[in-house]
């Protein structure tokens, strides 16, 4: 097991890529949820707007 995590002498930089990866997944899937939710604000907010014109 401890060779594994050794990684032939490697293991700095093979654990500081995986961890920047997982890293950057991870912001990633943070800014898509924040864009989401600023996406479906616009939606409901041109929609309210929509309506109030059309009584």
């Amino acid at each position: 097991m401890s060779e594994f995590f050794n990684m032939g002498g490697y293991a700095f930089y093979v654990w500081t890529s995986i961890g920047l990866f997982f890293l950057a997944m991870l912001i990633d899937f943070i800014s898509l949820r924040m864009k989401e939710k600023s996406v479906k604000r616009n939606i409901q907010s041109f929609l309210r707007r929509k309506k109030n014109t059309n009584k």
